[in-house]
């Protein structure tokens, strides 16, 4: 049997990430974890997450799973989601400087500070809470079934600035377009959360069960 491990180091909306993967799973194995081993083990593996990534950080190093995810990216199908997502690059602005695991380059940045920047956006609130339309960069496996420009669920505060477009998977418009999808080889990374996002949230994790981690 296939298995998936959302990796559990006590942060965030690790439940509705699991419930959400069973309920789409048919053969696939669900296993919430913190176990180096099972991670390891298993066929695909996501890194949920919400809350400071400062603490996301320094919890997984004490847990060991900093090179446990280093080491899954390099082999096997990896999706982080929204704090999982901003914790794959070098840094982010939170706290003054906050280190990430260094596996994509870009940081993570506050939207105050770009909003400010840019006249008419000042009733835009921080954080970007609720449904936005997800721009599809490019065709990827994981978009089947799921129509350009659909709406799905965020609650962020910053924003992801990759290095390179080329590993933009898509654009989400708050202000500006900021980058919502990192797409590199076997690693898809949203900022929203699919768990919340109903259909098309659901359709997107039942295809991250079905791909093999190629284009």
């Amino acid at each position: 049997m296939a298995t998936v491990a959302v990796i559990d180091y006590g942060m965030g909306n690790i439940r509705s990430v699991s419930k959400a993967l069973e309920h789409v799973s048919g053969d696939t194995k669900v296993i919430v974890t913190h176990e180096a081993e099972e991670v390891l083990r298993a066929d695909r593996v996501v890194l949920p997450g919400v809350g400071a990534l400062q603490d996301c950080v320094s919890e997984l190093k004490r847990l060991g799973l900093d090179d446990v995810i280093r080491e899954t990216v390099r082999n096997k199908p990896f999706m982080g989601i929204c704090l999982g997502m901003q914790a794959l690059l070098n840094s982010s602005a939170e706290n003054g400087g906050t280190e990430a695991l260094g596996i994509i380059p870009g940081e993570a940045r506050h939207f105050a500070a770009q909003l400010k920047k840019i006249p008419g956006t000042e009733r835009l609130k921080v954080p970007h809470m609720g449904w936005n339309q997800v721009h599809q960069a490019k065709a990827h496996p994981m978009w089947r079934g799921i129509k350009q420009d659909s709406r799905f669920y965020f609650v962020h505060s910053y924003y992801v600035a990759v290095k390179s477009d080329s590993v933009a998977g898509a654009t989400t418009p708050y202000g500006f377009d900021f980058t919502s999808v990192i797409d590199q080889k076997n690693i898809f990374a949203v900022q929203f959360h699919p768990e919340k996002s109903q259909h098309a949230g659901l359709a997107l994790l039942a295809n991250f069960l079905s791909w093999d981690g190629t284009h």
